[in-house]
């Protein structure tokens, strides 16, 4: 990942003085509407780590790679310093500003693991900006089980972030069954560059966060088309658990089981979720 990119941009939020990354790319025919899909990545992950969802999604819609607050190339203020920067509601209104700048009216929302949880209270709260909702490996909230394994045997996940490091941290992680789980020793190098370029700090803030938030008191308001790609095999998340969640938002809520190796599903099976992820867009009634 670099700022060479050609499709590589920074918007600045007027509200908080933060900026944002975000690539785009776009291949669809230009005399033909066009609709957006906004992927957004799971805690330590950016806009690289979907490079593989680009050639099948951009035939046909624009689709927009978010840097969350803390990763990749947006800016990454310590929350120590700057805690305004870090609370639901900022993070939601910039991904509101982001669209309100870009001019894009409403956008297929699909949220990876943790951006999941920030995905279901974002369409509970903003459902005039969605056409659809889609987790993938998401849990609803994180639970003491899943901060304690993240905590890599530090006093808590995000001084883990801090006293590891962005890579010491990737790296434990990526050896717990369960999590990233490709056996391919180029793919584990180029994993843990990407997951480098998120400061310790940036990371660490926005664990902060995450131990903050918690999608279930919200499901049920959920009223957009919602798909959840559940993974078989994820060391944050159950099938049972995904299945509740498609019963606390209703009829309107499809599920898919992904059979895959560990948690990232979208990389591990990228071609299982992204045909599933299409076919549920373009099931939706316009």
């Amino acid at each position: 990942m670099n700022n060479n990119h050609p499709h590589s941009q920074f918007i600045t939020h007027p509200s908080s003085g933060e900026t944002t990354h975000f690539v785009a790319d776009c291949h669809a025919d230009p005399w033909k509407p066009c609709e957006t899909i906004l992927l957004q990545g799971g805690f330590g992950r950016h806009s690289a780590f979907f490079y593989h969802w680009v050639p099948a999604l951009s035939r046909h819609y624009n689709v927009i790679r978010r840097d969350l607050r803390g990763h990749g190339l947006s800016s990454a203020p310590s929350i120590r310093e700057k805690p305004e920067a870090y609370t639901l509601e900022t993070i939601l209104s910039e991904i509101v500003d982001t669209l309100d700048q870009l001019k894009i009216d409403k956008v297929h929302f699909f949220g990876e693991s943790t951006s999941g949880i920030l995905g279901e209270i974002f369409a509970a709260r903003h459902p005039d900006r969605l056409l659809s909702l889609t987790i993938c490996s998401s849990p609803t909230y994180l639970p003491q089980a899943a901060l304690d394994l993240f905590a890599m045997g530090q006093p808590s996940w995000p001084e883990a972030c801090r006293t590891l490091g962005s890579r010491g941290w990737a790296r434990r992680l990526s050896e717990l069954p369960g999590t990233m789980a490709s056996t391919d020793p180029e793919y584990r190098k180029w994993w843990l560059d990407q997951v480098s370029i998120s400061t310790g700090e940036g990371l660490g803030s926005y664990a902060e966060f995450l131990c903050t938030i918690d999608s279930r008191p919200v499901l049920a308001d959920i009223k957009v088309p919602m798909l959840i790609l559940a993974p078989t095999n994820s060391a944050a998340t159950t099938v049972a658990a995904q299945k509740e969640i498609q019963k606390q938002v209703g009829s309107n809520c499809r599920l898919v089981e992904i059979d895959g190796p560990g948690h990232e599903i979208y990389n591990d099976v990228a071609d299982k979720c992204t045909s599933a992820f299409l076919d549920f867009i373009k099931s939706i009634k316009r």
